[in-house]
């Protein structure tokens, strides 16, 4: 007996030390003793030979010595197989068995995680339970809850539950970790926070599944506040907590973490490392990336691939190719994630070509292709509209088998439906033998780009699983389409999702509908659910409430909201000085810019176009001109078209036509129909006839479909007596086929949008509307207003209309807020001043330009449109 274990004891020290010599001197001891038939001692060795990655050691000694193994010998030989990744091997003894005992289940059980095959770690534990020849033990509780887990299988969790409760399993410090860690993956916190509050004494394993919980479903600032009151962490409790900081776009305080957790005496290791340097290279911040990796070299006796290609990262990211290739020139085993990062890193400053030349050399260094540098290189293509190397990668993908791997799958697509193949981008997704989330909302955005809303709407409504992502595309589809009724019903139906969270997209993304069709109410509506869901100061929220108010004539609260938002980006103060601008407040706009310059905010394209728009409707001529000298003298951007066509109608506007003409002559770039359409509008103001002539010309010479420039020349000659060069002018534009644009105006009441066009017939109460609209004409001819002799449609005009309707149909102290596709025409214009004087009403008219706002008689425009 002394000797059997004195042997037992030797082999297991060979098995731990994975000394394969030593162990095959000991079986060979074995047979010179006369103890090699010993099943003990042959399932010790049977052990060690599988803890020395012996498994074909293994395999000769089950088949030619053990010639009665036991349920032990065959469980081992189970758990040896599924170690070595040989888990059909594991099946195929397992399914031989002619006994089996718990572990023989739990070793199984336990494979099947390891390899990630979580269902069928499931249908074994159901297996195991229908048989009845063995009861579960708490490893087996264990293994099945994290399958469980990680699947997130909702409607199983309970069930487990109540076997857990059956097997009364409570007080195991090991099963009640896995119950709570299954029900915080499946979702249900708040009970795993119940449970958790009835643990005794939880494992630290425990209270970072918690903090897990609390970080996925609750947000970061719950997460935090668990986190600092914590009994106890570990480095893993602080790991987390650092990720999910960075993750949620908090890297600051991350890094913040960082230090904490060093300063507290907390060991950091590759984990902390690779987070932080993560966190660095989204900061662009190469100052603190260097002081970790000099950190990395004293603390670490080798730095791992993980380390490795976020310190690639970081410098790739922040300019320095060359220390992210010396990294990676200095590690001894450069795997497929260091590859990749480089490759991506070299992509991301447009050396496509060096990419792949790195790839082709990983193919030839690992003997391999890895399906993450394909995805990354084709993304590469996706870039660069690069069709024809795409589809060389979507052949090597056939040939290698990547083709099966969704990341790869998803990448064609993605591809394929930017060069507008959309037929191949099909072929790609139905080919998929498995399609995750991105598959589909792939599919959804490649369809509503070029306007297949019904198509991308059959791919949504296909889907077995949508998340907020999905439900996003489809509702930008239908806002992005000019379908903002249907978007709208598309939230309503989001709402009603026990799964989905609308996100900062979904409000951003409504917000601009309900911009575009002056919603009001709705907006309102969407402002408080942000609130709800602490949104409201989101930046990229804010900014999209900010240009609803402005886009729905509330500049005020506009304002208010602009006043009270933090860390303004340049996307906050170019909202605010456009909607002064569309307003026609341009001297707010001037001194919001101004305020911006003086915060330390450097203004871009946008803000130049913005500003020099409110200098253009208030007749700002001296401080536009200083704005277009100032964008390329102090801030280097060159003026665009955008920024020609403002200052061309500023300096109309105000009469100087010569000077405008002049700028336009020195345009770096051709002039396009705006900036001729902007000289054409100037010279109708100031009765240039001749001017006028030269600018149309080169309306029409530039074939504009717009039937813009052709009425407003017809409408100078006209006005100047020309009546044959008026004709002439519309002649040429029924020979070109160009139709006047109808104009039509909405509003809305009560939650509907109303919607008119001049000479409309279709509204339900256009009898009432039109009987109206005359009898506030016969009121304002009592204040000197005289009829033009117009046809009845000018009478009729679409916001004439509306007007109408608005009085009717809301409170008197309400404003009534009108939408209209054209810039308003002057005979309206005098109009709607003059009843808001009859009737003390206020309207404000969003046209095709700008806001007017109708008060007293007057116009916020001051007649300067």
């Amino acid at each position: 007996m002394a000797v059997t274990q004195a042997l037992a004891d030797a082999l297991r020290s060979c098995g731990s030390r994975g000394a394969l010599a030593g162990a095959r001197a000991l079986h060979g001891r074995l047979v010179t003793v006369g103890l090699a038939s010993a099943v003990f001692l042959q399932n010790t060795l049977l052990h060690a030979y599988f803890s020395c990655g012996a498994l074909s050691d293994a395999r000769r000694l089950l088949r030619a010595d053990i010639k009665e193994p036991n349920v032990i010998t065959h469980n081992i030989m189970m758990n040896g197989y599924a170690k070595q990744g040989s888990l059909s091997d594991a099946e195929e003894l397992f399914d031989r068995m002619p006994r089996r005992d718990v572990a023989s289940w739990n070793t199984l059980m336990s494979g099947y995680f390891q390899a990630r095959r979580f269902l069928d770690g499931l249908e074994t534990f159901v297996s195991m339970h229908r048989s009845g020849d063995s009861l579960p033990n708490a490893f087996t509780f264990c293994c099945v809850m994290k399958s469980c887990g990680a699947l997130g299988c909702r409607e199983l969790a309970p069930q487990l539950l109540g076997l857990f409760w059956k097997f009364d399993f409570w007080g195991d410090p090991d099963v009640e970790t896995a119950l709570v860690d299954m029900f915080v993956r499946c979702g249900y916190v708040d009970f795993a926070s119940r449970l958790f509050s009835q643990i005794e004494r939880p494992t630290i394993f425990c209270r970072n599944s918690m903090l897990a919980g609390y970080a996925k479903l609750y947000g970061i600032d719950h997460a935090i506040e668990y986190f600092e009151d914590m009994a106890e962490r570990d480095v893993v409790s602080w790991n987390m907590m650092i990720a999910a900081l960075s993750q949620s776009g908090r890297v600051r305080e991350a890094l913040g973490l960082v230090v904490e957790m060093h300063r507290k005496g907390v060991r950091l290791d590759s984990t902390t490392y690779t987070s932080s340097l993560t966190a660095c290279a989204r900061l662009f911040s190469l100052g603190w990336g260097k002081q970790l990796h000099a950190k990395v070299i004293r603390s670490l006796p080798q730095i791992d691939p993980y380390v490795a290609s976020a310190l690639i990262e970081l410098y790739a990211k922040c300019g320095s190719f060359k220390e992210a290739k010396r990294v990676f020139n200095s590690l001894q085993d450069r795997n497929s994630v260091s590859w990749t990062v480089l490759i991506g890193g070299s992509l991301q400053y447009e050396c496509f070509s060096k990419s792949v030349e790195l790839f082709n050399q990983m193919r030839a260094e690992l003997m391999a292709i890895d399906q993450f540098a394909l995805a990354t290189l084709i993304s590469g293509c996706f870039n660069r509209m690069d069709l024809c190397l795409g589809r060389q990668l979507h052949s090597l993908c056939l040939k290698s088998g990547h083709n099966r791997a969704i990341v790869v799958s998803n990448s064609l697509i993605s591809l394929y439906a930017k060069c507008g193949d959309l037929q191949n981008a099909e072929f790609v997704f139905s080919s998929m033998s498995e399609r995750d989330i991105v598959s589909w909302t792939s599919m959804i955005t490649a369809y509503s780009q070029i306007g297949n809303i019904i198509k991308a709407r059959e791919f949504f409504d296909g889907m077995d699983t949508r998340n907020a992502i999905t439900w996003n595309a489809m509702l930008g589809a239908y806002i992005q389409h000019g379908a903002e009724e249907d978007g709208l019903k598309m939230y309503s139906a989001m709402l009603s999702q026990k799964d989905v969270t609308p996100d900062w997209v979904t409000y951003v993304t409504l917000f601009r509908g309900c911009a575009d069709i002056g919603a009001n109410k709705l907006g309102d509506q969407i402002i408080g659910h942000t609130v709800k869901a602490g949104l409201i100061l989101n930046v990229s929220v804010a900014n999209a409430a900010i240009t609803m108010y402005s886009k729905c004539g509330r500049i005020s609260e506009a304002q208010k909201l602009f006043d009270l938002l933090n860390g303004k980006d340049v996307v906050s103060w170019n909202a605010m000085i456009t909607g002064y601008s569309q307003h026609g407040m341009g001297k707010q706009a001037a001194k919001t810019f101004d305020d911006m310059l003086s915060k330390g905010a450097k203004p871009d394209y946008i803000s130049y176009v913005a500003v020099l728009s409110g200098c253009s409707h208030s007749g700002l001529v001296q401080e536009g001109k200083l704005y277009f000298d100032m964008m390329t003298r102090v801030h280097g951007i060159s003026p665009g078209l955008e920024h020609f066509s403002c200052m061309v109608d500023l300096l109309g506007r105000a009469g100087h036509l010569t000077e405008a003409k002049d700028l336009i002559d020195k345009m770096p770039m051709k002039p396009t129909a705006e900036v001729w359409g902007a000289l054409l509008g100037a010279c109708k103001i100031h009765g240039n006839d001749e001017l006028a002539e030269l600018a149309a010309k080169h309306v029409f010479e530039l074939d504009s479909p717009d039937s813009g420039s052709y009425m407003l020349l017809a409408k100078i000659y006209s006005d100047a007596g020309k009546s044959d060069d008026s004709a002439q002018v519309r002649k040429l534009m029924r020979d070109k086929g160009i139709k006047k644009n109808p104009g039509y105006s909405w509003m809305e009441v009560e939650n509907k949008v109303h919607v008119f066009k001049a000479d409309d017939v279709s509204h339900p109460q256009v009898i009432a509307i039109r009987n109206k609209l005359d009898e506030l004409m016969e009121k304002i001819a009592h204040l000197g207003y005289v009829r033009t002799e117009s046809p009845r449609s000018e009478i009729h005009h679409s916001e004439k209309l509306a007007v109408a309707f608005g009085i009717m149909s809301l409170p008197a102290w309400m404003p009534i807020h009108i939408m209209k596709n054209l810039r308003i025409c002057g005979d309206c214009h005098t109009v709607i001043k003059l009843i808001s004087s009859v009737t003390d009403r206020e309207f404000v008219i969003r046209d095709g330009v700008r806001f007017h706002h109708f008060k007293s008689g007057s116009c916020s425009c001051g007649d300067y449109w």
